[in-house]
């Protein structure tokens, strides 16, 4: 701490530290001032405003399904869908093209891979225990996910472990009924029950009470009861409460809420007609063109997921999401060139990881720039994980074995079985 900051007031430098994202100073310097009053209600604002951002996840893009989600799912209306009105089916749309899994890879589901890593995207929903267990349901382990409940209560214990003496609120003495009609403190310990504790028993109770408390016209605490319900597995409990708030505030929020349980409902036709409604009350929102994107293409109907990305560029055209999926669109359309465009506009927004040079390295092969190519797969492996080190390897193989130098193929095999070696045993150690 600095000899300017030592003559300020301490709850003007938390203030300070809170409104520049400097949470652990801003958490040690309102422990301060709660061990000389423990009764500051400024401080414990701060202090539980700060351990809620520190754990902060973002409820809309965070759902990952588990096997016990996906296999014992009651919530479904219809056994065998129409074509076109399930994600389960998502090739038998009949709009767009249709892609064959010969031309463009397709997850387990029948899902055509994107060009974006998404949550719950990578495999779909497995029709068999066996598949499920066999299919990694994440990015950095082989192990399925066994329930997506459990990730959140991992999350909670995780967060309670900076704090040494304990944690920082005990939920089962509170008297929530008390702070329920306290406007100036119920929502930022809601927001810590809800994402810092992960005690969502507390957290839909002290919503209940606030609904109540705020005559039902507060629309901020029907969204938090729906995500309530949602965390809970009560879908239609959570419409209810989505619809409500939508009805007495439309936000960009409670779209985007509500079409995720009609993703989770399997009801597809409906998110799109949400998604539309709420471009019509939202023009330009950027969120929602996405999001009608995406389930498009969920449903196999590439082109107009194609197109909805497109109209992304129209209002951000810097979004890594839309950019990625057109240059995937393209380079499995067969044209690599277009495709090496859009991957080059990537790298020169800063974005410099493995798979993006394997992406361009692929193009520049099939454009038939083999130079760029060996320089973009030699960076890919110079930037490789030990994830993702196998598969650069094996496109850098194949680039040799198909220019017909089999001697650098040999000698590539070998250095490639020598390096995973070497990242095994290190990951053993």
């Amino acid at each position: 701490m600095s000899l300017m900051e030592k003559q300020l007031d301490p709850l003007f430098l938390a203030r300070s530290y809170l409104r520049r994202r400097k949470f652990d100073s801003c958490v040690d310097m309102c422990t301060k001032m709660l061990e000389k009053n423990p009764y500051d209600q400024c401080a414990w604002f701060m202090k539980a405003k700060a351990l809620t951002e520190l754990v902060y996840v973002d409820e809309v893009e965070a759902d990952a399904d588990g096997i016990a989600e996906m296999l014992m799912d009651d919530n479904s209306i219809a056994q065998v869908a129409r074509p076109g009105t399930s994600f389960k089916k998502p090739g038998t749309s009949g709009q767009g093209t249709s892609t064959s899994q010969g031309v463009r890879p397709m997850s387990q589901s029948g899902r055509p891979v994107s060009g974006f890593v998404r949550p719950a995207t990578q495999s779909g929903r497995p029709g068999t225990m066996e598949q499920a267990i066999k299919t990694p349901r994440t990015a950095h382990t082989a192990r399925p996910v066994t329930s997506a409940s459990g990730r959140f209560v991992r999350l909670g214990t995780a967060s309670m472990l900076s704090e040494p003496d304990g944690p920082f609120i005990n939920p089962s003495q509170l008297n929530l009924s008390k702070y329920a009609d306290r406007p100036g403190l119920n929502k930022v310990l809601f927001d810590y029950l809800f994402y810092h504790e992960n005690d969502i028993k507390n957290s839909l109770e002290l919503a209940a009470l606030a609904t109540q408390s705020s005559k039902y016209e507060d629309w901020w605490w029907k969204q938090q009861l729906g995500k309530c319900y949602y965390r809970l597995g009560l879908f239609r409990d959570s419409e209810k409460q989505f619809q409500s708030a939508l009805k007495q505030q439309p936000t960009v929020d409670n779209y985007l809420y509500l079409a995720k349980v009609f993703v989770k409902l399997d009801q597809p036709l409906a998110a799109l007609d949400l998604f539309e409604k709420g471009m019509e009350v939202f023009p330009g929102e950027v969120s929602l063109i996405i999001g009608s994107a995406r389930v498009h293409e969920g449903l196999g109907d590439l082109d107009s997921s194609v197109k909805f990305y497109k109209k992304v560029f129209q209002y951000d055209a810097s979004c890594v999401e839309a950019i990625a999926c057109i240059g995937t669109h393209n380079f499995y359309s067969d044209m690599p060139e277009i495709a090496l465009r859009s991957f080059r506009r990537l790298l020169q927004m800063g974005v410099c990881n493995t798979e993006l040079y394997n992406n361009i390295g692929l193009c520049c092969f099939f454009a038939q720039q083999y130079d760029m190519s060996l320089t973009c797969f030699e960076r890919a492996i110079n930037l490789a994980s030990k994830e993702n080190v196998q598969m650069c390897g094996i496109m850098w193989g194949t680039l040799l074995w198909v220019l017909g130098t089999q001697t650098l193929h040999t000698r590539h095999s070998r250095w490639l079985l020598s390096r995973i070696t070497i990242m095994r045993r290190r990951t053993t150690i």
